[in-house]
């Protein structure tokens, strides 16, 4: 009954499926639902830049109106991915620009973005409502005020974590007057000066505006001006949140906090004083989003803004919450969904904090709706580890980083296999998962035989041999993406499980054990694959097929090897291989 529906119900039907996994499976269903779904297909996310090509996408679906691409790996974050690697977004825009004259969103995640793609973004798209840079470079603010001139229903604008030129302060005044269609704006990553004057009128014109995110040069003093200006705020990030003792910014501040009713989302506080966290209290009770993340507050500090926050559903944090901070959590955020700790000095061997286990454990104990961890520090036990999997099966993400490689049980001065073991066994639903410590071959055993719905997984400085990779690759059935560093895992397992490659989105290998052979046998094997050999130190032609390479990164891909690599990027293909 269902292939005697007309078109337009079909269509209409489709329309309510946004997932990308339930998209793609509709279109599989026959020839007439591929049809149909790509023609009313409205957006699309790219996982992987390099997967396909820009020519590839408009022709499989020419009705978009959104378009998420990434670029760099992931490990780019922790600066393994060298300068000059790739991810640029120009073929992207350019392509676009003539197929979707229509296209309303972008977002871009660590890609390279110059000026000219913004200007022609500006101009290209004749709806354009939303521009989201994430972690993004290559473009100054010249680039954004073309954004500003001529995006005139522009809604959102999210620079978070890009790297930004600031070239002047007063891209804002770019906006016409008549511009009043602003929901989101994010420019906390601006390192300089903005033009107040010009933030000022923006906000003031822009009545839906529900997300305001400022960088560090928005004195605390502005702030109540601009809440004043947009009461109806829903997301907040301050810029300093200090200005010496002033009665009169104290005053105000809390009175323009009283206004704000819809607030439910605080971030920034950047130098924070203390003295001025309770003028924020009035809207503690409806927060469900804290980020503390920048902010260098002490734990009694932030245990007593804690405690304000029964509905705190999310908390960002640096490891100044110390284990008391998080006993306070637990006992006051019962709705609780994710915690991130990161490390206020990633490099100090003696940190003036008291942040270990406990405090977590503690958290798993008392936030029953928690799913999602991400927590550094210095010490870890199998015990805690054993606690956390048993208080929390609904774990859907672990990411415990103890910041000194290596680092056994600090009680029983054992691996920590046991401890991640029963993570990946009680945590059925665990779909990405960040190992750290002392770890063997056999916590590799444990991930294999039970972590089933993984899809992420990132390892550094762990495993025996090549038995621990061998149990990943055969045993993970939903793994997507696999992050190794400093492993001694090498050719034997790589080239035993090169069929599950092919069901991967990527694989990243830096300071292992794989060689320059292995690579060679793997493209011949997989044609789907891009697999590329990263080398800072010299060309590769010179060296037996023996040596080990110092990055491999190999992906999935319909568009074959790119034409933007750097001098010190190999890709094997398959003449090279068969001349081995």
């Amino acid at each position: 009954m269902v292939y005697s529906l007309p078109e337009e119900v079909l269509e209409h039907v489709f329309s309510f499926i946004t997932s990308d996994k339930d998209r793609n499976a509709v279109s599989l269903v026959c020839k007439s639902w591929y049809e149909i779904e790509r023609w009313c297909r409205r957006k699309v996310f790219v996982g992987n830049c390099y997967a396909v090509s820009p020519g590839i996408m408009i022709r499989r679906f020419p009705e978009l109106r959104a378009v998420e691409l990434k670029g760099k790996p992931h490990f780019a974050d922790f600066n393994l991915v060298p300068d000059g690697w790739g991810g640029y977004a120009c073929s992207w825009i350019d392509e676009m620009s003539r197929a979707y004259p229509w296209l309303e969103e972008i977002r871009l995640k660590r890609m390279v973005v110059s000026d000219e793609s913004l200007e022609l973004i500006s101009t290209a798209f004749k709806n354009f409502k939303v521009l989201v840079l994430s972690s993004c470079e290559g473009f100054s603010t010249d680039g954004l005020s073309a954004i500003a001139s001529n995006c005139r229903n522009l809604k959102e604008l999210d620079l978070r974590e890009s790297e930004v030129m600031d070239l002047s302060g007063r891209w804002l005044s770019h906006f016409p007057d008549t511009f009043t269609s602003l929901e989101s704006l994010n420019i906390s990553c601006l390192g300089s000066e903005v033009s107040f004057s010009a933030l000022e009128r923006l906000v003031a014109r822009s009545p839906n505006l529900k997300t305001l995110r400022l960088n560090r040069a928005v004195p605390l003093g502005k702030l109540s001006t601009l809440l004043h200006q947009a009461p109806q705020l829903v997301e907040l990030g301050t810029g300093a949140y200090s200005s010496g003792i002033r009665s009169d910014v104290y005053t105000g501040l809390s009175k323009a906090f009283l206004g704000c009713k819809e607030l439910k989302g605080l971030s920034g506080f950047w130098d924070a004083d203390p003295s001025y966290l309770p003028a924020l209290y009035s809207v503690c009770s409806r927060l469900t989003t804290l980020n503390l993340s920048y902010s260098t507050i002490r734990s009694p500090d932030i245990t007593k803004v804690i405690g304000q926050c029964p509905n705190l559903q999310r908390l960002w944090v640096l490891d100044h919450i110390e284990d008391s901070g998080l006993n306070a959590l637990a006992l006051s955020c019962k709705n609780l969904q994710e915690l991130r700790v990161f490390p206020s000095d990633l490099y100090a061997a003696d940190a003036n904090v008291t942040l270990t286990e406990q405090g977590l454990v503690s958290v798993s104990q008392g936030c029953p709706k928690l799913q999602s961890v991400l927590y550094f520090c210095h010490q870890m036990s199998n015990s805690a580890l054993i606690t956390i999997a048993k208080n929390r099966p609904n774990l859907t993400c672990f990411r415990l980083c103890i910041i000194e490689p290596r680092t056994p049980d600090y009680l029983t001065h054992e691996p920590l296999d046991i401890g991640f073991g029963a993570i990946v066994k009680h945590c059925k639903n665990l779909n990405r998962l960040s190992l750290s410590g002392l770890l063997t071959d056999r916590v590799f055993e444990y991930i294999g035989t039970y972590a089933k719905k993984l899809e992420m997984l990132s390892i550094a400085f762990a495993g025996d041999s090549d038995l621990g990779l061998h149990h990943v690759l055969s045993g993970c059935e939903s793994l997507k993406k696999l992050e190794i560093r400093d492993c001694p895992f090498g050719d034997t397992a790589l080239l035993a499980n090169v069929a599950k490659l092919a069901t991967m989105r990527s694989l990243w290998m830096s300071s292992c054990a794989v060689s320059i052979g292995a690579c060679k046998i793997l493209s011949q094997k997989m044609p789907m694959l891009n697999v590329e050999v990263i080398d800072e130190n010299g060309s590769l032609d010179s060296r037996l097929d023996s040596c080990l390479v110092e990055k491999l990164y190999a992906y999935r891909t319909v568009a074959g090897p790119r034409s933007d690599m750097p001098g010190y990027i190999w890709t094997m293909d398959r003449e090279s291989a068969n001349s081995i």
